[in-house]
C-alpha cells in the first residue's frame, strides 16, 4: 500500500505522462483496499483472510473521444504501457459530447475538511478472533437458540488519491471496524434465523460485542412461531434495519444517469411534493467519522450538504459533470468512479411520533423487519417484495410471520410515510420507523 504522498504523486505523474502523450485532458485514480476478517462457528476458529489490492485507472480524453484503463501494477514500465493502451483506445472511441471533466471552476481548493475517517488503532487477528467468539457466544447463551451460521470481526484501510490535468491533486484514507453474527432458534421446518451487525470508522465507537451477539439471539427467538397470513390491504411499519432501503429507490431514481437514460420513474417530478411537508432527507458527506463521507468527489469537486427532499419537495438531481452537461445544469459532487454518481450518508430527519405511536391504532397490520428479493422496477416505480416480520392487531405487535409479499408503488408510498421519532446514526443511509399506509400484502 502506498502512502497518501506516494500515491498522490503517482497519480500526477501519470496525469503528466498523458498529457505529455498527447492527451487533451485527463484523470488518474489510486485505491488501494487491505482488510483482515476473522470469522468463528459454534466456538471454533473457522476462517481467517487477509488482503490487499492496490489499482490505478487513468481517463483519457482526446477531443470528444474518451476511454479509461485501470492496471494493478504500478511499476513506472507498466503505468508507460497504460498511459499508451488508454490512449491507443480513446482515439478509436465513438465521439460523445457529454464526455469531459469537471468544471475547472468548481474543482475543490484548499484545505480539505478534517471528516476524522483513518483510525490510528488497527487490531491484530487475534484480537479479532476474540471478539468474534465473544459476539458468537453470547447469541448462543440466548435460550432457545439451537445452533450459529458464526460469528466475526473484520478491520479495513482504504487510500484513495486524485488527479486531473487541470489543477486538482488530493487524497485522503478511511478505516472500517466490524462485528456480527447470525445464529438459528427452534428445531426442523420451524428453525428461524436472524443476524446483528455494527460498522464504524473507528475502534472505539464499535458497540459492545456481547450486546450486539445478545440482539442476534433475541431477534431470532422472536420469530419462532412464525405463521402464513391472509393477505389484504393495510398499514405497514418498516423497523428502522428496513426503512432505508426505501429511500434508497429514491436515490436511484433521482441518479442524473437514470434521469439523462429516461429511466426513472420521477423523470418528471423534479420540483414536487412527493412527501409529506414534514418529510426532509438529507445527503451529508461532511459528517465526522461518517460510514459514506468524503472530501471530495470522484471528479474532484468538493462535497457539500444537500437536502435532496426538502418539507416533502424533490429539490434536485444527483449529477456527475457528464450528466450535467447533457441536463444543461451544474455537476452536484456525487460524481463517482465505476457508477456515475453515488450519495453518502443519508438519512431522514425524525418525526415527532414514537414507534409505539404509529403502531397504535392500526386494527390490523405488517411490522416487517426483513425484505427479501429485488422486485422494484425502476421505470414505473412498482414495488413487490418478499417479507417477514410480525403481525399487528389492534394496536399492538403480535405473532411473527413469514412468506408474505407487500406491494405498492413507490411514488404512492412515498406520500404514505410517515417517519417515527427514533432516528439513529448506524448505517449509510439512515431512516427512522416508518409508517406507510394502503399497501397490497399477500399471504402465504
Amino acid at each position: 500500500m502506498l502512502s497518501l504522498r506516494d500515491a498522490q504523486d503517482r497519480t500526477q505523474a501519470l496525469v503528466a505522462q498523458a498529457r505529455k502523450a498527447g492527451a487533451d485532458a485527463a484523470d488518474a485514480l489510486y485505491a488501494c483496499n487491505a482488510s483482515t476478517g476473522v470469522s468463528v462457528r459454534l466456538g471454533e476458529m473457522e476462517d481467517v483472510e487477509q488482503s490487499e489490492g492496490e489499482e490505478i485507472g487513468l481517463r483519457i480524453f482526446v477531443g470528444q473521444r474518451s476511454a479509461t484503463v485501470s492496471a494493478s501494477d504500478l511499476e513506472p514500465t507498466a503505468l508507460a504501457a497504460l498511459v499508451e493502451r488508454c490512449l491507443s483506445m480513446a482515439k478509436e472511441a465513438p465521439e460523445d459530447p457529454y464526455a469531459t471533466l469537471a468544471p475547472e471552476d468548481r474543482l475543490m481548493r484548499g484545505k480539505m475538511p478534517a471528516l476524522d475517517l483513518a483510525d490510528d488503532d488497527m487490531p491484530e487477528p487475534a484480537a479479532l478472533k476474540e471478539r468474534a467468539l465473544t459476539i458468537e457466544d453470547a447469541a448462543r447463551s440466548v435460550p432457545g437458540i439451537t445452533n450459529s451460521e458464526g460469528g466475526g470481526a473484520s478491520m479495513g484501510r482504504t487510500q484513495v488519491a486524485l488527479a486531473t490535468s487541470h489543477g486538482f491533486a488530493g487524497s485522503y484514507a478511511t478505516t472500517m471496524h466490524g462485528t456480527w453474527a447470525s445464529v438459528l432458534a427452534g428445531e426442523g421446518a420451524a428453525m428461524q434465523r436472524d443476524h446483528a451487525s455494527h460498522s464504524v470508522r473507528h475502534l472505539r465507537d464499535l458497540e459492545d460485542a456481547e450486546h450486539v451477539g445478545r440482539r442476534a439471539g433475541h431477534r431470532a427467538i422472536a420469530r419462532l412461531g412464525a405463521a402464513k397470513i391472509k393477505g389484504g390491504d393495510m398499514p405497514i411499519i418498516f423497523d428502522p434495519r428496513v426503512s432505508g432501503s426505501l429511500i434508497g429507490h429514491l436515490i436511484g431514481a433521482i441518479a442524473g444517469p437514470a434521469i439523462t437514460r429516461r429511466s426513472s420513474f420521477l423523470l418528471d417530478d423534479l420540483g414536487a411534493q412527493l412527501f409529506d411537508n414534514g418529510i426532509t432527507i438529507i445527503d451529508d458527506p461532511l459528517r465526522k467519522r461518517g460510514l459514506r463521507s468524503r472530501p471530495f468527489d470522484g471528479e474532484g469537486l468538493p462535497t457539500h450538504k444537500t437536502a435532496l427532499i426538502e418539507k416533502g419537495v424533490l429539490t434536485g438531481w444527483l449529477l456527475d459533470s457528464a450528466s450535467a452537461k447533457q441536463l444543461g445544469e451544474a455537476p452536484t459532487g456525487h460524481a463517482s468512479r465505476g457508477s456515475g454518481v453515488s450519495a453518502t450518508n443519508v438519512h431522514m430527519e425524525p418525526g415527532e411520533a414514537s414507534p409505539m405511536d404509529l403502531i397504535h391504532g392500526i386494527e390490523r397490520g405488517i411490522y416487517v423487519t426483513e425484505l427479501i428479493g429485488m422486485g422494484v422496477n425502476p421505470v414505473t416505480g412498482d414495488y413487490s417484495r418478499g417479507a417477514s416480520g410480525f403481525l399487528i392487531e389492534n394496536g399492538a405487535v403480535g405473532p411473527a410471520v413469514t412468506e408474505i409479499t407487500i406491494a405498492g408503488n413507490l411514488k404512492d408510498m412515498f406520500a404514505a410515510m410517515t417517519p417515527a421519532s427514533d432516528l439513529a446514526f448506524r448505517y449509510a443511509v439512515n431512516v427512522p420507523t416508518l409508517r406507510v399506509e394502503g399497501m397490497t400484502v399477500a399471504g402465504g
